[in-house]
């Protein structure tokens, strides 16, 4: 690697993180202000920050060896659309709508008790505070019970971490999320500008927590559960990867002790100990109900 290249790398490693994370919320906040509707205004940043993140994977990749195949992608893309667009619409229109509808006719008031007055961005953070914690607890849960276990296992799966297999989730494990960091804030009420600024933040980090890019986030690994930490939650080593459990901050697993950076060596195999767990999206689907299949991870 030549000097001019090594010094772009250095300065992308350590910069592009927060940039593109600022860009799209500034983009959200301008585009919400100048009369587009909400979903244009969401949406907007979140695919700009794909290509940025996409165009970066392969120019300035974390490891050669992680970058994806066409298969991968292929299933990766079903995850994605199924899994992280398709039901989640029918859980907010079917499951939240009930919920909702059945706290209305009871005379409850749970609308009292999120801080409508404060300021979209505020609550934005308010959101991403309080559905890391329940999401944490979950997520450790997760790890550690194993009927949850073998859910989430798709999620672990993969053998290579690359933007488009963060939603690599099977649909009864982001049901189950979904009760935890989607279905409380759309009962009190919160208001769709409040949403899209937390769910700009939420896909972009998310995206970028999964990327094959060799970033540097500093300090903000204190802060922020990005690709440096998350990395080792997707270890082949068990010990490794019942850690850094956070969804989009870091700071509960500070709390509760599960925060692992390790800086004397770098990660080494990802996945499952089974190596031989199916990876297509159809045998995904299924997997969940094959006793003992990876039943060694517990």
């Amino acid at each position: 690697m030549n000097t001019s290249k090594s010094n772009t790398a250095h300065v992308v490693s350590w910069t592009v993180y927060p940039t593109v994370i600022i860009f799209g919320l500034a983009l959200n906040f301008f585009l919400l202000n100048s009369g587009f509707p909400l979903q244009i205004s969401a949406y907007i940043p979140i695919i700009l920050g794909v290509v940025i993140i996409t165009f970066l994977e392969h120019k300035f990749p974390y490891r050669k060896s992680w970058l994806p195949k066409t298969s991968d992608v292929r299933n990766d893309a079903a995850f994605m659309v199924v899994v992280q667009v398709i039901l989640p619409r029918i859980l907010s229109l079917f499951v939240a709508f009930t919920i909702s509808k059945y706290i209305k006719s009871k005379g409850l008031t749970p609308a009292e008790y999120w801080p409508h007055h404060f300021l979209p961005i505020v609550q934005a953070f308010l959101m991403v505070l309080f559905a890391d914690f329940f999401r944490y607890w979950f997520h450790r849960a997760s790890h550690e019970w194993y009927s949850l276990w073998r859910l989430h296992a798709v999620h672990h799966s993969p053998h290579k971490l690359y933007w488009i297999n963060v939603g690599r989730f099977h649909p009864i494990d982001k049901t189950l999320q979904f009760l935890f960091d989607s279905l409380p804030f759309i009962i009190v009420g919160v208001s769709g500008e409040v949403l899209a600024i937390y769910f700009v933040f939420y896909a972009i980090n998310g995206f970028f927590q999964h990327c094959n890019i060799d970033l540097k986030l500093g300090f903000l690994n204190y802060i922020i559960s990005g690709p440096e930490l998350h990395r080792w939650h997707h270890s082949f080593i068990i010990e490794e990867a019942n850690k850094n459990y956070g969804n989009n901050l870091i700071i509960w697993d500070l709390l509760f002790g599960t925060w692992f950076l390790p800086t004397d060596r770098a990660i080494k195999e990802l996945g499952l100990k089974n190596r031989q767990y199916p990876l297509d999206f159809a045998n995904q689907m299924r997997t969940p109900f094959i006793k003992d299949i990876d039943q060694d991870q517990v």
